[in-house]
């Protein structure tokens, strides 16, 4: 087993926009009041890196006790991009980050594997001049561990050389699934038994002991 590949999430791992999209979130459930709202946040925390629109399904399934319609599923996507775009457009970048992305780039392929639609995910990432550092850069649809799944047949490699850094237990469970090496970042996966950073600082000298 060698490392031959570095597959990224973005919000929390890339970019310090975990925040920003829990507040659109409240933003998006606060009309049908404080207890739609705290179980919409709490949701949206405990299944982070899914699809917003998986998110948006749960609300009115297990809130509003019915199916979303196409038409609220856009409508609801285009307001949490309205509250959501302009904060991530200038949140911080996760420390060691720009350093990690930098100092791998051209020595080995580096993908985007994230639960934002991938047509928005390219945006932001052009816009945060980061676009051209990736091999790939692939949003939702479809879920986390099939787009992960792609990314390795796309690279031509043995799941097991392939690196997901992840900040949430969908990436973790998306590793799994596929097969691929993880690390952790943050808080919601600190404690666990598998290489964690609270950031992204300590990753250039990981990889580079499994080269």
């Amino acid at each position: 087993m060698s490392l031959q590949c570095l597959v990224f999430d973005c919000d929390g791992v890339i970019l310090d926009s975990v925040p920003v999209k829990t507040r659109a979130f409240a933003r998006l459930a606060e009309p049908y009041g404080e207890e739609a709202r705290d179980r919409f946040v709490m949701y949206h925390t405990v299944h982070g890196g899914v699809s917003r629109y998986r998110k948006f399904q749960w609300f009115f399934r297990e809130i509003l006790g019915r199916d979303i319609s196409p038409e609220e599923s856009q409508e609801w996507g285009e307001r949490f991009a309205q509250y959501a775009l302009d904060e991530v457009r200038r949140c911080p970048l996760i420390a060691g980050a720009q350093q990690t992305l930098e100092h791998w780039h051209g020595r080995l392929p580096l993908y985007v594997c994230s639960g934002t639609p991938t047509e928005e995910l390219c945006t932001i990432l052009q816009e945060r001049g980061l676009f051209s550092l990736f091999t790939g850069v692939y949003g939702s649809p479809p879920a986390k561990a099939e787009r992960l799944a792609q990314i390795v047949r796309q690279a031509g490699l043995d799941p097991a050389d392939v690196l997901m850094v992840g900040d949430a237990l969908t990436d973790r469970n998306a590793a799994e699934s596929v097969g691929t090496q993880f690390y952790g970042v943050g808080p919601e996966l600190k404690g666990g038994d598998i290489p964690w950073g609270p950031d992204l600082t300590a990753l250039n000298a990981w990889i580079a002991e499994r080269l």
